[in-house]
């Protein structure tokens, strides 16, 4: 089925706009569901509809001299008003094309004649400000593979709940279990258990004829805290951080905490102010704090964690 074509105006931004610097200056557009093709000059990836549920492949490009980027909607013939206003805001996020985003690049290259030559200025970002957040979470006292490795796990994980493809039984552990004084039994009882579960759910994927392994969007706050911890964190392989996200994902469909308001709030305080709102997040500890601020446009504070010290000590800086 051919795609629908969406146009995305670049405005103030047509003269300093360049699609590959725009995505390629940070390791961030390596992390899925982000898909980067250097032969095309194309970025891939799927976004949300305005249903927040549903999720459509788009691949992002910028013929030269456009004065729009064009964004094409796989598999269907027609986008509802409401869906490509939300399409066009995830792609303006993720490449800054607003005022406030230009202006910051033109202080900056006026501040360094070098990056200006270069065309370096915009900070590639997610979507969402939520997905930032959770990347943040996934870059922390990690190497950088492992970093990519979870964030491709967790998209893995959003197409079998997309698909239903996964039992919410077979998510549902016995945590007590898992309590210290636990015998061992019960233990190896349940991880048995878990395994047939997962040897039944593949099975059954199999007779459905879908392949799980596809990848899918990044998983929203409402996927998210539908979960179990000790499933997340095994499925996905994410450690301590298992519990980290779930936490956060449940804050934010509590409404106990607004990601989006906080996101545009932002842009009337200091950056003190944002860091320490931050800081008040469980699991978000300075490296995470700064690198999630500088998705946010502030830049005061460098992201830096044990996996960046040891590329300096390896540099000799």
């Amino acid at each position: 089925m051919p795609g629908c074509l969406l146009h995305l105006p670049l405005e103030a931004c047509t003269t300093t706009f360049n699609l590959e610097k725009a995505v390629c200056n940070h390791g961030c557009f390596m992390m899925a569901p982000n898909s980067w093709i250097p032969s095309t000059q194309i970025l891939q990836r799927p976004l949300r509809l305005s249903n927040f549920s549903t999720s459509v492949v788009v691949s992002i490009s910028h013929p030269p001299g456009n004065a729009s980027i064009i964004v094409e909607v796989h598999n269907t013939d027609n986008v509802s008003p409401e869906d490509e206003k939300i399409i066009l805001e995830q792609v303006a996020r993720m490449l800054r094309i607003s005022e406030r985003d230009e202006t910051d690049l033109r202080e900056f290259q006026n501040l360094h004649p070098e990056a200006k030559e270069k065309g370096f200025g915009r900070s590639f970002r997610s979507p969402t400000i939520f997905e930032d957040a959770i990347k943040s979470i996934l870059l922390c006292n990690c190497t950088w593979k492992r970093s990519l490795d979870m964030a491709k796990a967790l998209c893995e994980l959003q197409s079998q709940l997309a698909n239903g493809l996964i039992s919410m039984e077979c998510e549902d552990l016995n945590k007590k279990s898992l309590h210290k004084g636990s015998k061992r039994k019960r233990v190896t009882e349940k991880l048995t258990e878990d395994k047939k579960c997962a040897e039944d759910c593949s099975d059954s994927q199999m007779l459905n004829g879908k392949n799980t392994t596809s990848l899918g969007n990044f998983p929203s706050s409402r996927e998210l805290v539908s979960l179990d911890e000790y499933f997340l964190k095994k499925h996905c392989n994410l450690g301590y951080r298992a519990k980290r996200i779930l936490q956060l994902a449940k804050r934010v469909e509590s409404g106990k905490l607004d990601l989006q308001k906080f996101e545009k709030e932002s842009n009337s305080v200091s950056a003190q102010e944002v860091y320490a709102k931050l800081k008040r997040v469980k699991g978000f500890g300075p490296f995470a704090c700064a690198n999630l601020m500088m998705c946010m446009g502030f830049y005061e504070m460098v992201p830096m964690d044990s996996e960046t010290r040891r590329h300096l000590q390896q540099t000799d800086i």
